[in-house]
């Protein structure tokens, strides 16, 4: 992606979430970050079998995995926030006023 005026536009926050919601890692790659997505999906398997080991035997499927669905949920979460941010910018970026230092406010404060 590039920082001149002709950028494309980036992805859609909403497919972002939905895309990281339906395949864990999925939203990362659309934003251009696979590693990360990996990070994401070797902590979910290790920390899902880490709690497999350390929940009682009567707990519920989502009881004895809570540690691969808390962080199944961080990543969802991390998906979105990244991609609000770069749509927010370029949304900024794309304005005809932009942001300039001098703006409407007096010079004498």
């Amino acid at each position: 992606m590039t920082d001149g005026p002709a950028s494309s536009s980036p992805a859609n926050p909403y497919l972002v979430l939905g895309a990281a919601i339906v395949f864990p890692a999925s939203g990362h790659v659309m934003l251009g970050l696979p590693v990360r997505g990996l990070q994401f999906l070797f902590f979910m398997v290790i920390l899902g079998w880490v709690t497999t080991k350390l929940a009682p035997a009567d707990a519920s499927f989502i009881g004895r995995h809570a540690g691969g669905f808390l962080i199944y949920a961080l990543s969802v979460l991390d998906a979105y926030r990244i991609a609000r941010i770069r749509h927010a910018i370029w949304v900024h970026k794309a304005r005809p006023d932009g942001d300039n230092a001098e703006g409407d406010a007096p010079s004498n404060i």
